[in-house]
């Protein structure tokens, strides 16, 4: 639990920096919320899917492995939206089975930039803030969290992960997922208007 509250304070505090320096740059929370309110208003909906939790093996016995649950199933539904700069903004909630076969949930907003690759494939790098709540962590208290995301994209199909940090044998996992665009524009879609 020290690991992953140390780096849940450590996020704050990062945001809380990034927050006392925007005094500096007028409008940043109006903008903040604008960006929330466009992607609420203006966001399609996306359904995402948990695949596969890939503990990694310098923090975890084989033996932890083996008992942990690294296929989770669960469920999350959110609205998604591209700015004209063809960035990703989204708003989601989801739940699914933590490692320890336990409900686990997660909301907040996540954000990417892309690059495009041949084929209509596009890679992506951004992060998510929110929250998640556990049963081993304070008994699902919710805990606040700012993690890295990337995707390969096609189309409306995105595959996705988000590294949690941690110590031996907690955190320092890999959470995979896929993402799924329901109104069947790609974000080339959005960039030319179609």
């Amino acid at each position: 639990m020290k690991p992953l509250l140390k780096g849940s304070l450590t996020g704050m505090l990062v945001l809380a920096t990034s927050l006392a320096a925007a005094d500096d740059q007028p409008g940043f929370i109006d903008r903040a919320k604008s960006e929330l309110k466009l992607t609420y208003e203006l966001g399609h909906t996306e359904l995402y899917l948990p695949i596969h939790t890939f503990h990694a093996p310098w923090a975890y016995t084989e033996d932890q492995i083996k008992h942990y649950q690294n296929s989770p199933p669960g469920f999350g539904i959110g609205v998604g939206r591209y700015d004209d700069q063809g960035d990703w903004h989204g708003l989601y909630a989801m739940g699914f089975q933590d490692s320890h076969y336990k409900p686990e949930w997660i909301a907040g907003y996540g954000w990417k930039t892309y690059w495009e690759l041949p084929h209509d494939f596009r890679f992506g790098l951004g992060y998510t803030a929110g929250f998640t709540t556990r049963t081993d962590y304070g008994h699902y208290t919710p805990i606040p969290l700012i993690l890295p995301i990337a995707s390969l994209d096609f189309r409306t199909l995105s595959l996705e992960t988000s590294f949690v940090p941690g110590g031996k044998g907690n955190g320092n996992v890999f959470f995979m997922w896929a993402k799924w665009r329901l109104d069947g524009r790609s974000p080339t879609d959005w960039k030319t208007g179609k």
